[in-house]
């Protein structure tokens, strides 16, 4: 029952022995761990603030990273459309240049064929003519075998007064 009911003398000790420590506590102990608590309780806000900091660069970097895939895509849209417009022009251009190719060929066919053709006639009329001299010289031939016949023909070419 004592320690349940302390005596005098020993609440006196306990609160000397309290009291000299607090008083030991407080000049040294407690001065360096506040200290230590404000050195700590700084550091933390530092961090905090640094944290802050580097999360606004980031917001930042993340805006400026924005603009520029939004700038690249711009870029990209441009590109692909002048490509677009560069390969239409070229199909244009080749377009007409095989039109144009193919309306030459043709004129040059066309003109190939009356060619052909003229040449086909001179040459078919020069056969004629061939063949129709052949039939002359031998119906002559056959005509002016005779003496006679030829004095005749003779005499009718010149009373006609032509000799064509």
């Amino acid at each position: 029952m004592e320690l349940i009911k302390p005596s005098f003398g020993l609440i006196f000790w306990m609160l000397l022995g309290f009291g000299i420590l607090f008083f030991i506590l407080a000049k040294f102990a407690w001065p360096v761990i506040t200290k230590g608590i404000a050195s700590r309780n700084k550091k933390i806000q530092d961090q905090l603030d640094e944290a802050e900091r580097i999360h606004a660069e980031l917001q930042n970097l993340n805006k400026k990273h924005e603009e520029m895939l939004a700038q690249a895509k711009a870029e990209r849209d441009d590109i692909l459309n002048e490509a677009r417009i560069i390969s239409q022009k070229i199909q244009e251009t080749a377009k007409q240049r095989a039109d144009a190719e193919a309306q030459q060929i043709v004129a040059e066919a066309k003109q190939t064929i009356q060619m052909e053709k003229m040449k086909a006639i001179t040459d078919l009329k020069n056969e004629i003519a061939n063949f129709s001299i052949n039939i002359a010289e031998k119906i002559m031939t056959e005509e002016l075998s005779d003496k006679s016949k030829q004095e005749k023909l003779i005499e009718k070419w010149v009373s006609e007064g032509s000799l064509n």
